[in-house]
Order: C-alpha cells, then structure tokens, then sequence
C-alpha cells in the first residue's frame, strides 16, 4: 500500500489543500504531520505562536472528523519528517511550496534528506492565490513595480480551488502525539496581546461571511491568510464576484506581489530591495516612544497602542505608523518592521517587510516616497475620532476630529508631537 506524508507549515486547512487533495487522491494512506520546530517558535512572535495552538486543535478536529489524524511531533522540521517515513514506509511527502529564506532552505534540505531515505518530496501552490514566478515581465525574472504585476495578476488564470477531502486513511499504529501546550508561547518574542485574534479555520469562515455581509477594508483576514487557515485563492474568488471586492482584490494582488519580490530577493527583511540615500537617525528615545504609542500625534499612537492591545494594526493605520517613523522620525524602516514582526499576529515576512519598504521608499516604488499628510490622512480615516479616543484614553474628552489636533497644554499629560 502507497502512503504519503502532507507536511503541514503555513497551510493549516484541510479545504483547498493541493496537497492534502493530491495525497489523499493519489496514495492509499496519508500521515498529516506537523512539527513543532524550536527554531521556529523562538523566532515567532508570541501572537502567532498563540494563534498556531488554536489552529492546531481545530485542523485536528477536521482532520477526526475525516477518520485522520494530525500527527504531531517536535524537534527539527527536517529530521523529523524522516523518522516519520521510515516509520511508515511513506514513498513521498508533499507540502506547500513558500519563498521565505527559512522555507526554500527547509525545502532544500528536507528534498536531499528525504531522498536519501528512498522516498520524494513534491511541492504544491497553496500560500498565494498566485504562484511566486508564476508571472514574469517580458525582462527580468520577477515584476518589481506593484502596478504592472497587478495589470497581469488581474489578467492570470488562476487554478481551480480544491475541495476539502472526504475521508483520510491514516495507517495504522501511529502514535499521533500530543499537541503543543500553552507553554509554548513564552518561548516566541515581544508581548502577547489581550485581545488578539483568535486562531483556526472556523474562525477564519467567521470572517468571511461577515466580510460578505459588510464588505470592508478592515478585513481582518491577514492573520487567517498567513497560516493557511483561509486559502487565498477562495478568498480571491468571493472577492472576485462581490460588487464590492475590488480593494480586497488588489491587497491579494499586493501580498502575492510581495511573495514574488521575496522570492526573487531573499534579503528583503534586511536590506534596501531598492537602494536609495536616505539619511537614517539612531534615536533609541524616539523609538521607544513610538514603539508604546507615546508620539504625541494621537493617530500613530492609537495605532501602536492597537498593535500591543491586539496583536493587529490596519491597512491604514500600518502605513501611517510606518511613514511616521521614516518620514518624520527619520528611522530605519528595518526598526519599525522587525517591531511590527515581533507583535503582529498576521506577522509575514513576504507582507511585513515588503510594506514597510514600500512606505520607506526602498520597496516596489518607481519614485521615493511622497510625503503625506499625518492629520490629514487621520481626520479623512477617523472623521469622528472615534478610533483615537478608542485606544488612546488621555484624549477622551475630546469630542469630534478635534482629537487630531489635542489644545496645548494636553490633557492627562499627553505629550507634544515628536520630531
């Protein structure tokens, strides 16, 4: 009897799955496997480690109620996929194909390792809705400016979404293992935020049908995206044939752009992808006091206030936090990011880093970054200033926009606008 092994990383899901699909159809037995790598978790932010715990129970739980299992083990990616085909007698192992620095050098090893051990591994698209390379300009080897890839990306065909499969065949004798506890999460790095997201594939349907029933900006599904528990390309689709989906398209488009500039340029969390002679400031006080929402300019610290409260900043509040710190501030864009990275619970290499370079103007921008106007952007984003005084509780007595622009001397010892 065939049996297959469906590495699970970021694709925690079993509904378009291709490689859960392919294995499923092609091979007598599956063993679904993740493995709790510490050299990951030691480098995940304590959100994401919070919303993989939960992710994990409910991909269990679908995976049960399929006659599965999730296999759970812990220690290397690598070595450990290897025991576990010996242990079966598994001919190959599928996963989804990513373009992280960690993940290509984890593909590359775990090919070499598991071939050694007589068995293949085969990657599948999964991660976008399209596949990093997939779409190429006419010179060059990636698309570097966001516009044309979008033109194309509009005009790609896409593949046909995969259905969730029936029943799982596990073989027998497994030891599925536990899965990893809540002790886990002092391990990762910056502060666990007290109302983050909550982790799984059911919640992540939650989210689409409230988007459909409010289509928004504010989708929330960053999070759902990164480890898998959407996939992209339904999400894409829903999107696609609401009258109201066009922003949520182009930021699909703009996060699969992101994962092909990274495919192409592996350093993009810690170097210009677009060099330019920009003059950074050292200014640790500065930064710390952007980092706890202490700027003095209310919209970028309900922003950053946000991201410690719940682990997640939206769209527009990341790119004004951001421009203030680089444009203002004049600090690197990689201190910003690495913070972001550090707390965010929808923290992606591909995203996080390619956005902030976009904001700083070393990203897929054909000029330097244009100036914008913080007060402005604040009062057209938060016209009743209901969101500032949400996060920043100093301004509360401040009704209306007037909470963008706070009367000197401020109240409850709200600080005067940084420079």
């Amino acid at each position: 009897m065939s049996t297959t092994v469906v590495l699970f990383t970021r694709d925690l899901r079993v509904s378009d799955h291709p490689a859960l699909h392919a294995a499923v159809t092609e091979a007598d037995r599956v063993v679904p496997l993740f493995v709790v790598d510490p050299a990951l978790v030691r480098v995940s932010a304590r959100n994401r480690i919070a919303y993989l715990l939960e992710a994990l129970a409910e991909l269990r739980g679908l995976l049960r109620e399929r006659g599965g299992e999730l296999v759970v083990r812990q220690g290397d990616t690598v070595a450990e996929t290897v025991r576990i085909v010996a242990e079966t007698g598994a001919q190959a192992v599928y996963l989804s194909a990513d373009v992280s620095a960690a993940a290509v050098r984890r593909a590359r090893q775990l090919t070499e390792a598991v071939r050694a051990a007589g068995a293949h591994v085969r990657t599948f698209p999964g991660v976008t809705v399209v596949p990093p390379g997939a779409l190429r300009p006419a010179h060059g080897d990636h698309y570097q400016i966001f516009t044309p890839y979008l033109n194309a990306w509009r005009a790609a065909q896409w593949r046909s979404p995969r259905p969730a499969p029936e029943r799982v065949r596990l073989p027998e004798g497994l030891v599925p293992g536990p899965l990893p506890g809540a002790e886990l999460i002092r391990l990762g790095t910056g502060v666990l935020a007290p109302q983050r997201e909550q982790g799984g594939p059911r919640t992540a349907r939650e989210r689409i049908r409230a988007w459909l029933a409010q289509p928004n900006q504010d989708s929330r599904f960053g999070c759902h995206l990164h480890f898998g528990c959407l996939s992209p390309l339904e999400v894409a689709l829903v999107a696609r044939e609401h009258p109201r989906g066009a922003l949520l398209l182009r930021q699909l488009a703009l996060r699969d752009f992101h994962h092909q500039v990274l495919q192409a340029f592996p350093r993009l969390p810690r170097a210009d992808y677009r060099p330019r002679p920009i003059q950074w400031r050292d200014d640790d006080s500065a930064f710390a006091a952007w980092c706890s929402g202490r700027t003095g300019v209310p919209i970028v610290d309900a922003g950053m206030r946000q991201l410690l409260w719940e682990g997640y900043v939206p769209g527009r509040i990341r790119m004004l936090t951001a421009t203030y710190l680089t444009q203002v501030l004049r600090i690197h864009w990689k201190r910003g990011a690495d913070h972001f990275y550090s707390l965010l619970v929808d923290g992606d290499v591909a995203n996080n880093y390619g956005n902030w370079q976009q904001i700083a103007g070393t990203g897929g921008v054909p000029r330097p970054a244009r100036r914008i106007n913080l007060y402005r952007q604040a009062e057209r984003y938060d016209p009743s200033g209901d969101y500032v005084r949400r996060f920043v509780p100093e301004l509360r007595s401040i009704s209306g926009s007037a909470v963008h622009h706070p009367p000197v001397p401020r109240p409850g010892g709200y600080p005067p606008p940084l420079r």
